[in-house]
């Protein structure tokens, strides 16, 4: 399995990648408003191919987090965050590693380029595996209420030591991710 930077001329069979890997046309909707809404930029868009086929794809956009009263000093740089949203693996391919793998050098690539925190609205079952845990319980509000009941979904991996604890408030994403209704696992 190859993972790179997709492309502008990827942007067509990613989509429908993301079509095929949920069953509709919604996610990619989303991915395509979110390539294009200059609120999400800068973006990490990965595609992961197998002998040259599209099997999974991941996108991380920024998100920005208003401070809460808890938080770091008023003076304190805003750490830089971003969000994972969505991931899309082929059915075909899923149960191989590729989410795993887009996960991972999604992350990597972020800690280098100076993100400290990154978000999912997620199954609290799958990303732990993967440095997230609640969001929540940390002082980290969703851009939207998460039902009590799918609480555990909000979840966060810090990328740098110390960072967590030290920054409280509610995330504010793209302006593509600002519906409510996107906000439900």
């Amino acid at each position: 399995m190859e993972i790179a930077r997709s492309r502008d001329e990827d942007v067509g069979r990613l989509l429908g990648l993301v079509r095929e890997a949920f069953g509709g046309p919604e996610e990619a909707e989303l991915v395509r408003d979110l390539l294009q809404d200059p609120s999400a930029k800068p973006c990490l868009s990965l595609l992961a191919t197998e002998e040259g086929e599209a099997v999974g794809h991941i996108l991380f956009t920024r998100v920005e987090i208003s401070p809460g009263p808890d938080s770091l000093p008023p003076s304190a740089p805003a750490p830089l965050a971003a969000i994972l949203a969505p991931l899309a693996v082929l059915p075909s391919a899923q149960g191989k590693g590729v989410g795993g793998g887009l996960i991972r050098e999604g992350l990597r690539q972020l800690a280098r380029s100076g993100v400290e925190l990154v978000f999912v609205l997620g199954h609290p079952g799958y990303y732990p595996r993967y440095g997230f845990r609640s969001a929540g319980a940390m002082g980290l509000e969703a851009p939207f209420p998460i039902p009590e009941e799918q609480a555990e979904a909000w979840m966060v991996a810090p990328l740098h030591p110390g960072i967590l604890g030290e920054v409280k408030g509610r995330v504010i994403c793209a302006d593509a991710l600002s519906r409510p209704e996107l906000w439900r696992e």
